[in-house]
């Protein structure tokens, strides 16, 4: 049920994704333009990566787990030049999706947010039983509509999460962000700097 993601670069104690630069560069000093900051999970791997049609994506698994086979996993997705994507309706359409795919499915309602003065979203889906997978499957979506791009982060457990578990997933979103280094109002931290 999980999307996939695209271009890690070092960070601030952790991996982050940042969508202004390009695969394989190497982190500059300081993140230019608008960029999502996002931290892979401690002991996660990146198991997919590509890049289509105006489409950024990476998928992050736990280190001993595949994308085909996962108990966890991140999917980021940043939509190129799509800054015109609303964060309720996408997660609306996202909703919908999930429903037609696997039925007595269950969603939170929407909560409306800023993410660093961006606007953004947040909902819980729960599926209780996948056909592709035969496995129950909980995510947590975040998006956000940035000035350039529009991002959707969710982290996904194909279980039914105890309530630790949930808290940690939450949490883990509450840290996605957007930042752009053109907007001192919304800065982005230097690279290797404390958090």
């Amino acid at each position: 049920m999980s999307a996939r993601l695209w271009s890690s670069v070092p960070r601030w104690g952790a991996i982050a994704f940042v969508s202004s630069l390009c695969f394989g560069a190497t982190a500059q000093a300081q993140l230019k333009n608008e960029n999502l900051l996002v931290g892979m999970p401690q002991g996660f791997k990146a198991g997919f990566s590509d890049s289509r049609n105006g489409m950024n994506m990476q998928e992050w698994v736990p280190a001993n787990e595949t994308v085909q086979n996962w108990t966890e996993m991140v999917t980021v997705q940043v939509f190129l030049r799509r800054s015109d994507l609303d964060p309720v309706q996408f997660l609306a359409t996202m909703e919908k999706q999930w429903a037609g795919a696997c039925k007595g499915s269950t969603a939170t309602p929407v909560a409306i947010g800023k993410a660093n003065g961006y606007a953004s979203a947040t909902m819980t889906l729960r599926c209780p039983l996948l056909a592709s997978s035969g496995k129950p499957e909980t995510t947590m979506m975040k998006t956000i509509k940035g000035n350039d791009r529009f991002y959707v982060v969710q982290r996904a457990a194909r279980s039914v999460p105890g309530e630790v578990q949930l808290a940690r997933m939450k949490q883990y979103l509450e840290t996605v962000s957007v930042c752009d280094s053109r907007l001192p109002a919304r800065a982005c931290p230097a690279l290797g700097a404390p958090k």
